[in-house]
């Protein structure tokens, strides 16, 4: 008890030590509990703004959504339930899909003012009658719908999916929603009945008068409902519910992304407190260090060994419960200051609650890790003899040797992560491998990961030493101050081991994203030209045709690029195959993009007349290869040619043949042509909507043509990516943040133990501006020798994970990338030692000579 009370005392003494053990386990607190608000935020945000149910509704009458079925309600019906007392309005829902010049337009049905309503005008008149229509600002933008314009939409309405006639409507507003996806319309639920071949709703929202009774509503309501025939087969049975919760259903559908989102985030997290507890250990070893006369003196008055372990565990649980106590805390305070300044931005944000029971969780999380990093530091620091007593601190804190235990688990794991990786790779799929399994493969890649990482944290002290003769050899060149730096991260090795693990596990997680973002990026790039080879598409539907002219046309509006025409076949045979495969004449050079066409063998540039690529499917079908010769059958007439290239998928325009345009029209193929394709002559949204607008003026007073957006769908793809890597990076950033943490514990702990090595070298002369200097690119070489370790283990670890995955995908260095996420991480850890180097150059010669240590 009496050793207890000693080191409470001494904790007493020097709360800044405190603060400085605990430092990344408050910073790991912080984030947790911020990632718990951050969810719960989020949660409330889907709760009041993300469900498609006014708040006004009070009851909903339709189908079960969670089957996402659909009932049948006709005017009839919707009339009576209006008529019921009680009702103050009654709005019906419905929506129907159609064709407008080739392009895809959905109108909804929506009363367009009052409570029900959830689109508003905000330009021209909401439609009051037959054939009129209301439409979103972006869809206006998008397909050239000015109010007052007049469309014929198509619309397909039988179970074969049979174009129904066309119906002409004007455009008498715009109005805007909470989605604008470019393609919406808005008109009352009459018009939208009428559009479909039974003028009935798929749903009716219900408003009740005030002081109405809601019970005796609900069952004059069903009352209706139950009086209903039976619903015809592919619809439900009508259903009354509450708007409360409809609305908690269509938010909680939405929400549940979300927890599948912080799922993933929940185990970058627990990444980072694994860190914490990393960096932890390490600072309570140093602690104990510094501390080490301290208690050889205990020893020496009689104090046991285990009361020594119990007293500094207790020490331990203190420091965790503090941290854990202050990182919860200043997550609350972010998370309920942030709401409030956001929405002053115009952000609608939700505040968070004050959720106790993960508060206490995250609290006692803290504890938890932090007793189990200061166990080994603990147990080892109750080993020290009395005599230990004479010696100086410092000693102890530059052993070098690791023992021959640590030397042969270390060996092992090597194996272990080696012999994984050997598997993998002994086992990797093919170019074009069938029935390949990557889940495996992949949980094999993790093992071998982790158990590099444990082996890494094994052998650290032994590493640091060769890495940092290579790493700190510029340093040393630049004089006495870097020699010194070098000098005082290598005479402690395992100190430095402690932190540049978790900087090197940080890094090589931020080098993996990279390096596999870089190369899925390339692998899009490459699937993204074939299938989405321009901006635009103008199609011939049936048996129409492009002609020349129109091209022509298009190639001279200042408002569009590259364009070309392509002719295509769909009766092609290859060889003595029966499968008739299209064909097509596209011009390769033509489009820039389809410069990233991947190809299996051969090269694109040999197409020409009597050469031709093939799909990889057509591969399959004929087994011919690169060099081959075959015949092309269409219709009677025969080209022979030979195969210059083997496409790894389907080529540009779905097609499995590329031939040179002469070989094409022997085939039989007409001389106007099936389509032509272009791109937008200026970047942004305002070059792609006059893009669209140009190409929409081509099929102007000409059917069976029609325009195709394609740029959207690449947009769409590289926001998802964008996101993804984005989030992921973020989420990785934890981990560094963490061991950035660590280095200025580590740097703030070691300037206190070498006080006295501080004062002589300013005895000696060195300037305080050298000190300081020599601190700082001591603190620096951790983030160096951490980076580089995290790029050696994270390249091929990325390199193999993409591999294992077998998309094909290129092995692809982002080198300017990686330079920069290792220049900012040794900035970091630079900047992280800053202000303890900027603390030791304060203190004089004379009073840092007169300290222990």
């Amino acid at each position: 008890m009496n050793v207890l009370r000693t080191q409470l005392a001494g904790v007493a003494r020097r709360p800044a030590r405190l603060l400085l053990t605990g430092l990344a386990m408050l910073v790991a607190s912080f984030v947790v509990y911020a990632t718990v608000l951050a969810q719960q935020v989020t949660e409330r945000t889907v709760l009041d703004g993300l469900s498609g149910t006014p708040a006004a509704v009070d009851l909903v009458v339709g189908g079960e959504p969670a089957s996402g079925g659909m009932s049948r309600i006709t005017p009839v019906e919707l009339a009576r339930l209006q008529a019921v007392p009680g009702v103050a309005e009654a709005a019906g829902r419905a929506e129907l899909a159609g064709e407008t010049g080739g392009q895809y337009l959905t109108v909804t049905a929506d009363p367009g003012s009052g409570p029900l309503a959830v689109a508003h005008v905000s330009r021209g008149r909401y439609p009051s009658g037959p054939g009129e229509i209301a439409v979103s600002p972006r869809t206006a933008d998008r397909m050239g719908l000015p109010v007052g314009t007049t469309v014929s939409l198509v619309t397909v309405w039988d179970d074969d999916g049979r174009p129904g006639k066309p119906v002409r409507l004007t455009v008498t507003g715009l109005a805007d929603a909470r989605d604008d996806y470019g393609f919406t319309a808005y008109a009352p639920a009459a018009t939208v009945a009428a559009l479909g071949t039974d003028a009935a709703l798929s749903r009716v929202d219900l408003r009740l008068a005030p002081g109405a009774d809601t019970a005796a509503v609900r069952a004059a309501v069903e009352r209706i409902v139950q009086g209903m025939p039976a619903p015809r087969e592919g619809f439900d049975r009508a259903q009354v519910r509450s708007g409360a919760d409809v609305r908690t259903d269509e938010a909680h559908q939405a929400a549940s992304e979300i927890n599948e989102v912080f799922a993933v985030v929940a185990m970058f997290v627990a990444v980072a407190v694994v860190a914490a507890g990393l960096v932890a250990t390490s600072t309570f070893r140093i602690v104990f260090a510094q501390r080490m006369r301290q208690l050889a003196l205990l020893r020496a008055v009689g104090a046991g060994r285990g009361s020594i372990r119990r007293a500094l565990a207790v020490e331990g649980a203190l420091t965790g419960f503090v941290a854990g106590l202050a990182g919860v805390s200043g997550a609350l305070i972010v998370g309920h200051v942030l709401p409030p300044v956001l929405r002053s931005f115009g952000i609608a944000v939700s505040a968070p609650g004050v959720p106790v029971l993960p508060a206490a969780g995250v609290v006692a999380l803290s504890v938890l890790i932090t007793v189990l990093a200061v166990l080994a530091p603990a147990f080892s620091a109750a080993k020290v003899a009395p005599l230990e007593a004479l010696r100086a601190a410092s000693t102890t804190g530059g052993r070098r040797d690791i023992g021959k235990l640590r030397w042969a688990f270390g060996l092992l794991l090597t194996l272990g992560a080696g012999a994984s990786a050997g598997y993998v790779l002994a086992h990797l799929p093919g170019r074009d491998a069938k029935d390949y399994a990557p889940a495996p493969m992949l949980l094999t890649v993790v093992v071998s990961g982790a158990l590099a990482f444990f082996a890494l944290m094994a052998l650290g002290p032994v590493l640091v030493r060769p890495v940092l003769a290579t790493v700190g050899w510029p340093l040393r060149r630049l004089g006495a101050v870097g020699r010194l730096a070098v000098g005082g991260v290598g005479g402690a090795p395992r100190r430095a081991a402690a932190v540049c693990v978790v900087v090197a596990l940080g890094v090589t997680l931020i080098a993996g994203v990279v390096v596999t973002g870089a190369s899925v990026r390339v692998l899009a790039d490459r699937e993204l030209a074939s299938a989405v080879p321009a901006d635009f598409e103008l199609t011939a539907n049936g048996d129409e045709r492009v002609p020349a002219a129109l091209v022509e046309q298009a190639q001279s509006s200042p408002d569009l690029a590259h364009v070309t025409g392509y002719r295509r076949l769909d009766n092609v045979r290859i060889g003595a195959a029966e499968e008739q495969l299209q064909a097509t004449d596209l011009d390769l050079a033509a489009l820039p993009t389809l410069d990233r066409i991947d190809v299996s063998a051969g090269a694109l540039a040999g197409i020409g007349p009597g050469a031709v690529a093939i799909s990889g499917f057509a591969t399959e079908l004929t087994g011919l290869g690169v060099g081959d010769t075959t015949t092309l059958t269409a219709g009677g007439k025969k080209v022979q040619v030979k195969v210059a290239a083997l496409l790894p998928d389907t080529g540009p325009l779905q097609s499995y043949v590329l031939v040179d345009p002469g070989d094409l029209s022997r085939l039989g193929a007409p001389a106007t042509y099936s389509g032509l394709l272009a791109d937008a002559a200026k970047p942004g949204e305002d070059g792609r909507t006059a893009g669209q607008k140009a190409m929409q003026q081509l099929t102007h007073g000409r059917s069976g043509l029609g325009v195709q957006v394609l740029a959207d769908e690449r947009d769409q793809f590289n926001l998802v990516l964008d996101g993804v890597l984005a989030v992921a990076l973020g989420l990785v950033g934890l981990t560094v943040l963490i061991a950035v943490v660590g280095v200025g514990t580590t740097t703030a702990l070691s300037v206190v133990e070498r006080v006295r090595e501080s004062g002589l070298l300013r005895a000696v002369g060195l300037s305080r501006g050298g000190l300081r200097a020599m601190l700082t690119a001591e603190s620096s070489l951790y983030g160096v020798i951490g980076a580089t370790i995290g790029l050696a283990l994270g390249v091929p670890y990325a390199w193999l994970s993409i591999k294992a995955l077998g998309v094909n995908a290129p092995l692809t260095l982002p080198v300017w990338q990686l330079a920069a996420v290792f220049a900012v991480l040794v900035a970091f850890t630079a900047l992280a030692g800053v202000l303890p180097a900027r603390r030791a150059s304060r203190v004089s010669p004379v009073a840092a000579l007169a300290t222990d240590g």
